[in-house]
């Protein structure tokens, strides 16, 4: 399945830097986010738009993940020549996943 299917995501800016929220629609699929949204296997699925680290941190209390995705901005808002400056459809990209 693809992560559209059972989470939902928001995207944030900072330079260079976007975040990456995912948020399942039912709290009990959290603990399956966990174990198969790997920094790696989000690393691969974000190959090419994502050229520098990235980093995740479970938020338990509220059923969520974050990733923050160090270069991923083609050098960030003010900069940058990109059609997504903001990065925000990074989040559509990262909920077409398959898990």
């Amino acid at each position: 399945m693809k992560l559209y299917d059972i989470a939902h995501s928001r995207a944030g800016d900072k330079g260079n830097t976007s975040t990456l929220s995912l948020i399942p629609y039912d709290e009990t699929d959290y603990p399956m986010l966990c174990e198969q949204v790997t920094v790696e296997a989000v690393s691969k699925h974000m190959k090419g738009i994502v050229a520098g680290e990235i980093r995740r941190y479970e938020m338990p209390n509220v059923y969520a993940l974050l990733f923050v995705c160090e270069k991923a901005l083609l050098s960030g808002v003010t900069t940058s020549l990109a059609l997504d400056t903001h990065g925000k459809s990074l989040s559509s990209a990262l909920l077409e996943m398959e898990i």
